[in-house]
């Protein structure tokens, strides 16, 4: 079976709340995870002319298509335990409008919740999970 892959802001300290969320929530283990400031990404992310670097956004890798936004959150939270699933309903809404909280939320995380000053060093039990 091949992985999606999460490609996520590693110093952003929301973002690294959400992997942390995401891995919880995974029991099918769906999920690999790239910090978007490391190689793996930068390599991977070449073909779809998205710089790592400068990306402001969750993308997620997922049979050989890349999602962005609001759309690579909402098909995040589909294959998640519990309720979350039921997210995957606001897909209907186009997404332009569901990017506009998407867009609004990434403009402010670093107030909000802040960033560290390196990516997310993952726990022995998770690095499995990283690439």
């Amino acid at each position: 079976m091949e992985r999606a892959i999460i490609f996520f802001d590693g110093v952003c300290n929301l973002c690294n709340a959400s992997v942390q969320f995401v891995i919880k929530r995974d029991v099918k283990d769906h999920f690999r995870f790239s910090a978007l400031q490391n190689e793996y990404a930068k390599a991977h992310l070449k073909e779809f002319e998205i710089s790592s670097l400068n990306s402001s956004t969750i993308l997620l890798l997922e049979n050989g298509k890349l999602y962005t936004r609001s759309t690579a959150a909402l098909r995040i939270a589909r294959q998640l335990s519990g309720l979350w699933p039921l997210c995957y309903g606001l897909i209907v809404i186009p997404a332009f409008i569901r990017d506009v909280v998407y867009k609004t939320i990434s403009k402010y995380r670093y107030k909000i919740w802040g960033r560290s000053e390196t990516c997310m060093i993952p726990s022995p039990e998770l690095k499995a999970k990283f690439l």
